[in-house]
């Protein structure tokens, strides 16, 4: 089973999205995460679906997204030759927070380790934005629960990306 990051341009009209979720449901296929937004020409909407399987299923999944109305180009986005990133904001507690999951090393682990900055700071809790791979996000995790942290809420946006380099650029009139 692989994981496949595909980078959708559609036409940006009302129920693109459903058309599109709409054939990974009745062809069973799984979105393992979803993101979608206007590019710079607002005729036009961006969206990264990240899925999985096997050589077969992938190849079929991109033939039949290609296919719909409403996509003007699909692309794959290879781990090699893109740039993917994530957003994810945590709320952590500061309750009980001394010593070694003090607030202090909460903020060195943030900033320092992992390039991520405070957003809100409230007497019980901190909210922490971090941006980065699934890789990068999922280790922060880790570290938070290996030192302690409890973790209030958690939010993540699902991935977004683009090709490096400009050889396959689309320009639309």
């Amino acid at each position: 089973m692989r994981r496949q990051v595909l980078s959708i341009l559609v036409e940006n009209t009302s129920g693109v999205l459903s058309h599109v979720s709409g054939l990974f449901s009745r062809r069973g296929y799984n979105i393992d995460s979803f993101s979608a937004g206007v590019t710079t020409d607002t005729r036009f909407t961006r969206m990264t679906i990240v899925t999985s399987g096997d050589e077969e299923i992938l190849e079929q999944i991109e033939k039949q997204v290609a296919k719909l109305e409403d996509v003007v180009d699909i692309k794959i986005l290879p781990p090699e030759n893109s740039v993917v990133r994530e957003l994810m904001i945590v709320k952590v507690s500061t309750k009980n927070a001394s010593g070694v999951g003090s607030v202090f090393s909460l903020k060195e682990m943030v900033m320092d380790s992992f390039h991520g900055k405070f957003v809100d700071h409230t007497p019980d809790s901190v909210v922490v934005e971090i941006t980065g791979n699934t890789y990068k996000l999922d280790q922060f995790l880790e570290n938070l629960s290996a030192d302690g942290y409890e973790i209030l809420e958690l939010a993540r946006t699902g991935l977004t990306g683009l090709n490096r380099g400009s050889d396959d650029v689309v320009m639309i009139d």
